[in-house]
């Protein structure tokens, strides 16, 4: 028989596969919006910035913010993608990592461009099965959601737009979020629903490296806004506040 490959081995202190990273090209900590167009948002908050990479949809740009070297990488839709990023980035260097992603709110009175804090996910995907036990959480580093909350409050404050925190979902599939599991989840209390945080919280603690997420609202499965009808402005400028806050809290912990 030959040689099985060990996949928690291959592809270390390498250029990686997906992400096209080497060693010594990023930083400690990394900002993960899904879309690979948002990473030049980050870009703007940073000075003397480099687009490091760009394959498949992980795209990968650093600078500094604060005096501190920040990389900003895309994750792509859903928990597989963010499993290979985080596993990637963490082959590289990066030890922390901050998701600044949009979310729909499954809570009454949640506006688009309101700011949302992950307190832990409930596991609705595939990939994390693939990781650990059905039972084991999928929750945050405490120091940054701590962190991404005081900044994302005082960013806020004398501001038209709300900050909560709470437990949200992780889904796999997005069109097959029928109106009774949305109802399911509101009667659970659950925040917001998104399709990434799971795997990023679990991988993260796996590989003992620390994660937290920010999300801005997109729309509210509950008050009858879809992504299809949401405002615009409203959801940009909640991308922009999300960045800004993740950042500050990268500043603040020295991630």
């Amino acid at each position: 028989m030959s040689e099985i490959i060990d996949k928690a081995e291959a592809g270390k202190n390498a250029r990686q596969y997906h992400i096209g990273i080497a060693p010594g090209e990023v930083g400690t900590v990394a900002l993960l919006p899904g879309d690979p167009f948002r990473v030049p948002l980050i870009a703007e908050f940073l000075t003397d910035v480099t687009d490091v990479a760009h394959n498949r949809e992980h795209r990968t740009m650093t600078g500094y913010y604060k005096g501190k070297l920040i990389t900003a990488t895309s994750t792509g839709m859903g928990c597989p993608s963010t499993a290979i990023a985080v596993e990637e980035l963490a082959r590289v260097g990066v030890t922390s990592f901050i998701r600044v992603g949009s979310s729909a709110a499954l809570q009454p009175g949640i506006n688009p461009g309101d700011l949302l804090v992950s307190e832990g996910s409930l596991r609705n995907d595939g990939t994390t099965a693939a990781y650990a036990h059905p039972g084991f959480p999928a929750v945050p580093d405490l120091e940054i959601t701590i962190a991404l909350k005081q900044a994302a409050d005082a960013l806020a404050e004398g501001k038209d737009y709300a900050v909560l925190s709470g437990i949200n979902c992780s889904d796999d599939a997005f069109y097959a979020e029928t109106p009774e599991w949305i109802a399911q989840l509101n009667g659970l209390g659950i925040l917001n629903v998104e399709m990434e945080s799971s795997a990023l919280f679990v991988v993260s603690r796996l590989r003992k490296l620390r994660a937290g997420m920010i999300c801005a609202c997109s729309s509210n499965l509950v008050d009858g806004t879809s992504l299809y009808d949401h405002d615009p402005a409203k959801l940009m400028d909640g991308w922009r506040n999300s960045i800004v806050a993740a950042l500050d809290a990268a500043v603040a912990l020295d991630l």
